[in-house]
């Protein structure tokens, strides 16, 4: 195993502990939730292979749903990240394209891109999540409003360790 390999072994269990014992139970008015255990999928090197990440994101979304009595639903959103991923990665590549082993970064892209490229991500994630958790759309506002949230706070969060984050380059 590769030094990045061991080195994204080691941040599984972080993000997940940290989504555990952390994040749990912090709620901001009852509609703003921080998921930050779906910024590891989005961390992962650009040439990462599709079925890579979906089983990533399957075993660290099912590491969460025991934790949170979900019955999959963090499996399932972190699996379809981890589909819509590379898609999206090859809409936004930028012009010269990425380099070989670069991770999607704040310090490898720049703000304008890291934000292009997770708010979308993370969106999706929210969604699925508080939508099938909802059982459909009969409180579709209230929902709607706890994806916006969420989103926020989430963001909010990754962009804070981002910029505090021991491989700023910039």
């Amino acid at each position: 195993m590769s030094k990045s390999g061991v080195i994204h072994f080691f941040l599984f269990f972080v993000y997940a502990l940290a989504q555990v014992l952390l994040l749990k139970n912090l709620v901001l008015f009852n509609t703003a939730f921080c998921f930050l255990y779906v910024v590891f999928i989005l961390l992962l090197p650009v040439e990462t292979n599709n079925l890579l990440l979906m089983l990533i994101g399957f075993l660290l979304g099912f590491t969460i749903d025991i934790f949170y009595d979900s019955l999959g639903l963090h499996a399932m959103a972190l699996v379809a990240v981890g589909y819509v991923r590379n898609y999206w990665l090859g809409v936004i590549t930028p012009q010269g394209g990425y380099d070989s082993g670069v991770t999607p970064t704040l310090a490898s892209n720049g703000l304008q891109w890291f934000l292009i490229y997770s708010i979308p991500l993370l969106f999706f994630h929210h969604t699925i999540l508080f939508f099938v958790e909802a059982a459909g759309f009969s409180r579709f506002g209230f929902t709607l409003l706890k994806v916006i949230m969420s989103l926020l706070f989430t963001l909010s969060v990754v962009l804070i360790l981002q910029y505090f984050s021991i491989e700023r380059r910039r």
